[in-house]
């Protein structure tokens, strides 16, 4: 068996107000795209992606915001419990210089330790002294490069770790992350483990104590005749799209415009041979660079935008990202995101506009304003001026939302004002 899970938690904080749209159905953010006529949401395109590193007899974990195309060969051996995908920088172990010139002292980094068994360790945020010096009772370090999050491990390891923490998973109380809690006590040494987590303000008995008791799993762990940890190198030059925050899913989308190696990578992972597949233009125009799929038009222009699944008798965009929307005349600004918008109404969204439309069971619906210079994250709690609600209560409105239901709903809402306005 093969098996795959997919990370999508967290209340989308860094995305809004595009989440809100889809009634926190974070990963279902669709993207400005349609594969034969139908939307295509985040997580499909990530499921789409990872399925290359699925592998019979491990569990699969990704992240389900990111979609990452590999330059590094896919023929993967199981050769550890553990295996974490990252970018190895390089064949040797970078110098201090080089350290700070990457960045490292800013990540999560696998340190690749050399010799033929390819162990690892993961250590977090630290320069390069520190790391040698956490390490050097290891071995010494082989290759470096950031972690990516997403990992592979055994059906010995998947066993093991749910009877260790039978306990703790009964209870539901106690909150553990893979990096901190078992990647790095299982490969460090214990005072640096530590005072790594001493950083992190978790006292130092308490390390000592999770240390020792992740010490103690392993030892008991059936290792066979593999290794613990190690990492997939998916290659200096892999293609990296994250769009779990506002402004990554507004430039990961408006890269579909440019003309360069990686964008046309993109095109081509995402199926796009014709930028204006499934759409009726009327006497609309747009350029060559224009993405625009699945759109109905009467009148009109657009230029350098991405967008799908829209309607309007007249069309105003450029530089903008719009989907899902419906109206009589829709004018988009640069950097204006419009999304899920059904109105009887003209839209008018000015440059670094975000409009997202909140649609409840009823049928009822209120329009969700942000600003592209607007963090989500640090405005979670706030009534914006354009708002009449915070981000936060439209998250807690919507915990208990039939999301299947809404989006029904939805579909009858703009087919209703689609055929009202006759093109």
């Amino acid at each position: 068996v093969s098996a795959s899970l997919y990370h999508t938690a967290g209340k989308g904080t860094r995305m809004a107000p595009l989440p809100a749209s889809e009634n926190n159905n974070k990963p279902g953010v669709k993207l400005p795209v349609t594969n034969d006529g139908a939307s295509v949401t985040v997580l499909e395109a990530v499921v789409q992606q990872t399925g290359v590193y699925a592998r019979k007899g491990r569990l699969s974990v990704f992240w389900g915001d990111q979609v990452f195309i590999p330059s590094a060969s896919l023929d993967i051996k199981s050769s550890h419990h553990i295996d974490i995908l990252c970018t190895l920088l390089g064949d040797t172990a970078p110098t201090a210089e080089e350290w700070a010139e990457q960045g490292l002292d800013k990540y999560g980094v696998i340190a690749v330790l050399k010799g033929d068994a390819r162990e690892a360790a993961q250590v977090e945020k630290v320069n390069h002294a520190t790391a040698v010096k956490m390490l050097q009772s290891l071995g010494d370090i082989g290759q470096v490069g950031p972690s990516l999050g997403s990992f592979s491990i055994s059906a010995v390891m998947v066993k093991g770790l749910c009877e260790e923490f039978k306990v703790e998973l009964e209870e539901k109380t106690a909150k553990l992350d893979t990096d901190p809690h078992f990647w790095m006590p299982m490969t460090l040494p214990k005072e640096e483990y530590a005072g790594l987590m001493k950083q992190k303000g978790i006292e130092e008995d308490i390390s000592f104590k999770h240390h020792d008791r992740m010490s103690d799993f392993k030892s008991k762990l059936e290792m066979g005749d593999m290794g613990l940890f190690t990492a997939v190198d998916v290659g200096a030059d892999a293609c990296w799209w994250d769009y779990g925050q506002l402004k990554l899913y507004s430039t990961n989308n408006l890269k579909l415009l440019e003309d360069g190696e990686d964008a046309q990578l993109l095109r081509s992972f995402l199926k796009i041979e014709d930028k204006k597949a499934g759409s009726t233009m009327g006497s609309a125009t747009a350029d060559d660079s224009s993405c625009v799929f699945s759109c109905k038009f009467g009148a009109g222009s657009v230029s350098s935008s991405v967008m799908a699944n829209v309607t309007a008798k007249e069309i105003s965009a450029d530089g903008a990202i719009i989907v899902n929307c419906v109206a009589p005349k829709i004018t988009a600004g640069k950097g204006a995101i419009l999304y899920n918008l059904i109105s009887n109404e003209d839209i008018v969204a000015e440059d670094g506009d975000v409009f997202v439309e909140v649609t409840e069971e009823s049928g009822e619906s209120m329009v969700l304003k942000s600003k592209m210079d607007i963090c989500g994250g640090k405005s979670w709690k706030l009534k914006l001026d354009m708002n009449e609600v915070t981000f936060e209560e439209v998250h807690k409105k919507n915990k208990d939302a039939n999301i299947g239901k809404i989006d029904e709903v939805r579909q009858a809402n703009y087919k209703k004002v689609a055929d009202a306005l006759e093109l």
